[in-house]
């Protein structure tokens, strides 16, 4: 159920998205807009645009879209009332006492939460008793400090198959309520059993203080080594970051990115308290988009090995989708930086945090390797491949490497800068092509996919989400629809919309997003969103209004003809440049 109108009518007063918006995206003016980098998709050219008009936000690159409640949602993977919370928190609101929501999602978060405080509470508390001397020695021998171990909330999970489950259970928590919160399993024959079981346990706490999920690792070489919290309500790991919730206040404008947990406790303990690593086995773009909102640049430090060499290049390849600068540094002496702080102490490790290059320098380093260039053939193919490296960066940084690369492959600098101007028109060129050309397929194949599901034409298609349109932006067009039958409508989703606008009209109610956004799913706010952001003023609202209600009921009448004789993709790609 809904929360109350006068609750959500104050706050769509209080809240102005672009405030709340710009506290997670840099944006800039463009006329009556802002504009930014989509933080819910990697891109390097801003589609993400908020519109103060309508208090609402669209990205033309993923579709992604909405109000102020649900930008919160996505942003902080919260469901619907908790997003509320989160906004009226922020304007000094209080939630309504009048139960007229229901809560259940949220108390079910609430108690998976709690679940896993007590839990974290429960594994520290056994590490440092007397029977959980196996796990303390082996933090202590990996060189952790007590302060260090209390910090980071670390334990151990007993040698037993339902100590967990006994404690919880004399908590007052109920065995279901462990299984949703992923540390109790269900067996074959519905017994339950702890998850963890005579490993040492690490915490995972996001920003707001939460703990979300644990991660535990054996004491000896049995596998599996590592047992992570399979997603649950509270938690999905392509989505967190380890250590975020300290790293997040640092002084520092960089964040060190680690593969491991250790790691990162490591550098944490040795003074480099803006380590975090990913949670999950490779990074992930909803991670580069979190890191994205805390810092504008990022240490890669991965281990040196095969595996780690190969995480590092899938890295660059994400980070490289944002603006967010990296440096890699040269990691000598030790696999990871834990066994290199061991080994050589905090200020070598520092040295060569110090000494990172940038990702042009360890591409340019990279393609050194894997060219010979005492040969002709090895030079051109190292030039060719550092002209696909500088297209991207700014004319200064261009001239400065074209000025290092001439000097030491002796090749004329003009040379090498008309080869790189003309590889980056071309690509640029291509880019912007291939660009339109993905944004106006996916909306044909999108059109034409619900005109196949629904048996109807893409004029019907066009001619329904105007109608929606102008419904929002022009609300007295409600009196031509007295005698039309929202039946008629072939999208189940407009259908549903339409009627719902109808009686909020009808009630003498808003009919603004936020009114929206506690009955559509994101998916659905999305493609609302999507159609409000192409909306264009009409000379004569009601005359276009009723031109696409004859349409829907043209086209419902004629419903036994060829579904897409009308028009055609060339056709439509002009209809579709012109909204």
């Amino acid at each position: 159920m809904p929360l109350n109108e006068s609750f959500l009518q104050e706050l769509k007063f209080k809240t102005d998205i672009e405030d709340i918006i710009s506290g997670y995206v840099s944006l800039k003016k463009r006329g009556s807009t802002s504009v930014g980098l989509c933080p819910f998709h990697n891109e390097k050219t801003p589609s993400f645009t908020v519109y103060n008009d309508t208090q609402s936000f669209y990205c033309f690159g993923c579709g992604a879209g909405g109000d102020a409640v649900t930008f919160i949602k996505k942003i902080e993977n919260l469901d619907y009332i908790d997003a509320v919370k989160l906004l009226a928190q922020r304007v000094g609101l209080q939630m309504p006492e009048d139960n007229s929501f229901d809560e259940s999602l949220s108390k079910k978060r609430r108690r998976i939460l709690e679940i896993n405080r007590e839990t974290a509470k429960f594994y520290y508390n056994f590490l440092v008793s007397p029977q959980g001397k196996a796990g303390l020695d082996y933090y202590l021998n990996r060189g952790l400090t007590a302060n260090t171990i209390k910090r980071f909330g670390l334990g151990y999970a007993p040698d037993e198959w339902d100590s967990l489950l006994k404690h919880l259970k004399s908590k007052g928590y109920r065995v279901g309520e462990m299984v949703d919160a992923g540390v109790v399993k269900v067996g074959r024959n519905n017994n339950y059993y702890d998850t963890f079981k005579n490993r040492v346990m690490t915490p995972i706490i996001d920003v707001r203080g939460n703990v979300i999920a644990f991660g535990g690792r054996v004491l000896d070489n049995s596998k599996p080594k590592y047992i992570n919290t399979s997603d649950t309500l509270v938690y999905k790991k392509t989505n967190e970051l380890f250590a975020l919730n300290l790293a997040k206040d640092n002084c520092s404008d960089t964040l060190i990115l680690c593969e491991g947990y250790m790691d990162v406790i490591a550098m944490h303990q040795a003074g480099f308290t803006n380590a975090v690593a990913g949670c999950g086995t490779a990074l992930t773009n909803e991670q580069v988009r979190l890191i994205s909102r805390y810092t504008k640049e990022v240490i890669l430090a991965y281990d040196a090995d095969e595996a780690g060499q190969k995480a590092l290049n899938k890295a660059i390849s994400l980070f490289k989708q944002t603006d967010i600068k990296i440096r890699i540094p040269s990691l000598v002496g030790g696999k990871d930086p834990d066994e290199i702080i061991k080994k050589y102490g905090r200020d070598k490790f520092k040295g060569m945090l110090d000494g990172a290059s940038n990702e042009i320098e360890f591409a340019l380093l990279d393609l050194r390797n894997r060219n010979n260039l005492n040969t002709t053939q090895g030079k051109i193919d190292f030039l060719n491949g550092a002209i696909r490296v500088l297209s991207d960066v700014s004319p200064i940084e261009q001239d400065l490497y074209l000025s290092r690369l001439s000097n030491e492959l002796g090749v004329d600098k003009s040379s090498i800068k008309i080869q790189l101007a003309d590889y980056s028109r071309k690509n640029k060129q291509r880019q912007r092509r291939n660009m339109q050309k993905s944004v106006v397929d996916e909306s044909i194949r999108e059109n034409q996919k619900i005109s196949y599901q629904n048996n109807t034409s893409i004029k019907q298609i066009k001619a329904e989400e105007r109608i929606i349109s102008l419904l929002l932006r022009y609300p007295d067009c409600i009196k031509l629809c007295s005698d039309f039958d929202a039946e008629k409508f072939s999208s189940a989703f407009i259908k549903r919309v339409f009627k719902e606008i109808i009686s909020r009209l009808n009630s003498g109610l808003d009919v603004d997003l936020i009114n929206f956004s506690g009955i559509l799913t994101n998916e659905e706010l999305g493609r609302l969103s999507g159609i409000i952001a192409r909306t264009r003023e009409s000379r004569n609202a009601k005359k276009e209004f009723s031109d696409c209600l004859a349409i829907v009921n043209e086209e419902y009448n004629n419903a036994n003809n060829p579904s897409s004789s009308d028009m055609t993709d060339d056709e439509f790609r002009k209809l579709f440049n012109k909204g």
